[in-house]
């Protein structure tokens, strides 16, 4: 077999993933699109954009960098915890006031 320098290629086949997103979520995913257009001068779809935002997420996070190096740990499905995402800021309940009577 022949020594190519470049290694066969990975498979490139697109996945397609259906997400619903809150209405918070939703704006600023609007707001960030209306933010790229005016910075490159160039109007994309916000479902191109996403792909690039979450490959931007994931090179970030240097704790799941290490563990894809190190190898991920085995999760059992049994004990896979049901994962609840804490409120943002703008979903908080704000903070109570008192009223002077």
């Amino acid at each position: 077999m022949t020594n190519l320098k470049l290694a066969k290629l990975p498979d490139r086949t697109p996945t397609r993933i259906t997400i619903t997103v809150s209405a918070d979520l939703n704006q600023a995913l609007c707001d960030y699109q209306k933010l790229y257009a005016a910075t490159y001068g160039a109007a994309e779809k916000i479902a191109d954009l996403i792909p690039f935002m979450l490959e931007a997420f994931l090179d970030s996070d240097r704790a799941f960098v290490k563990a894809r190096k190190e190898g991920l740990p085995e999760v059992d499905a049994e004990k896979r915890a049901s994962r609840t995402r804490s409120p943002r800021m703008s979903e908080a309940e704000p903070a109570s006031q008192s009223s002077e009577e």
